[in-house]
């Protein structure tokens, strides 16, 4: 078995994860210690931006030498998801390696695996004497698994990220279970509706017409109706993801005062993620349809509205997608091109107008973001830095 223990690389990731950023209540300040050491042990400006005082934004810069040139953009982020301690085998704060090299922690796979990859990438290169064109940004921000408020949706509106005149950005995508290599162009966008269905009351002896459960039947009719099509378009096309399709779920239900009263109101809610080909006026005159035809008084609400976003062009058009694909073929690595099915930091860089990739190097490895035992293996991680280390330089000197 390979030593992994002594693995210099490997101390500095587990030292990482071993700093719990964890939803709710994140205090971030032990991270940003953290970064800044590691920002002056490779030889890297260090800064860090404050839009809100306990949410801090690190910006780590490698000059280019041509400042005209638009910069390369390499990001993550440093919040992770809640954990029930007692699904996992090993504690998930402790970044504990098996005899089969899985190190064990919340944020191994998401996503702060990649933040320490461009780090100990980009000391390799500068230890090689490599020196870029295009200026190098590396940003750890917070915020991104409770939808990006306070980190990279406020981050791209500053006057700070203006000036840094972003070329192309690398975010996030996932693991693969297959010897293969998700990469992300796109995100399908998020609506959460909330359905609020007005009808009918009296006693819970009554017959009486309009109630609330008639009208719930019959939407959920219609959204069963529509989610049935979408599941066929996938069982007709096996080259389609879910990213391809539009989907929509009940995700809570809300209802009544007392078991023999027919209440006056009643909420739905549905998450939604609509596909890049959707028409987003199509689909809302769809949802008000619905509501008629379940019996009318019926409002929507929208907790999120998310507008379409070009997706990043993945032909030769775009220079930075060329050279990171033959980065890629030169290492022999599969891609596979598609449509994110959820949600990154990604889709604020682009509704810029800015490229951006999520791309995230652990193949044969399972999808254990956001799950209970969640790990990474070491040797995917070494490798992921060599990759780094071939893809930074591409878009560096492009």
């Amino acid at each position: 078995m390979t030593d992994y223990e002594n693995n210099e690389e490997i101390k500095i990731f587990r030292e990482y994860l071993r700093i719990p950023t964890v939803h709710p209540n994140i205090d971030y300040e032990p991270c940003v210690t953290f970064l800044e050491r590691l920002a002056a042990k490779i030889g890297l400006d260090f800064e860090v931006i404050r839009i809100f005082p306990k949410k801090p934004i690190v910006v780590m810069t490698w000059k280019g030498t041509n400042s005209d040139l638009p910069t390369i953009f390499l990001n993550s982020h440093t919040d992770v998801v809640p954990v029930f301690e007692e699904h996992w085998s090993h504690p998930p704060f402790a970044a504990e390696i098996d005899n089969e090299g899985k190190i064990y922690a919340r944020g191994a796979q998401d996503m702060k695996c990649i933040g320490m990859q461009y780090l100990t990438a980009i000391k390799a290169l500068k230890s090689s004497g490599f020196v870029p064109k295009r200026t190098v940004y590396v940003t750890f921000v917070p915020e991104e698994e409770i939808g990006g408020a306070g980190g990279m949706k406020d981050f791209v509106k500053s006057q700070y990220f203006e000036k840094m005149n972003v070329g192309v950005a690398l975010d996030e995508s996932a693991a693969y279970p297959g010897d293969a290599i998700m990469l992300f162009y796109a995100e399908r966008p998020s609506w959460r509706m909330k359905f609020v269905i007005n009808g009918s009351a009296g006693h819970g002896s009554l017959l009486i017409p309009n109630t609330v459960g008639e009208k719930i039947r019959k939407l959920l009719d219609r959204v069963d109706d529509y989610r049935n099509s979408q599941m066929t378009l996938l069982e007709k096309n096996p080259f389609l993801g879910y990213s391809d399709c539009t989907s929509i779920n009940l995700t809570l239900m809300e209802g009544g005062l007392q078991s023999n009263v027919i209440p006056s109101q009643a909420t739905l809610v549905f998450d939604s993620r609509l596909s890049i080909n959707t028409d987003h006026e199509e689909f809302e005159e769809m949802l008000n349809r619905w509501c008629a035809e379940a019996g009318g008084d019926i409002t929507i609400e929208y907790e999120i509205k998310e507008p379409y976003v070009a997706p990043t062009p993945v032909d030769d058009s775009n220079i930075f997608w060329k050279h990171l694909k033959e980065a890629c073929d030169e290492l022999n690595l599969n891609l596979l091109v598609m449509v994110c099915p959820a949600g990154t930091d990604a889709r604020f860089i682009r509704e810029k107008n800015i490229p951006a990739f999520g791309f995230s190097p652990m193949p044969n490895t399972p999808i254990l973001l956001h799950d209970h035992d969640e790990y990474i293996k070491a040797d995917v991680y070494l490798k992921g830095i060599e990759i780094y280390e071939k893809v930074i330089q591409k878009l560096a000197n492009c």
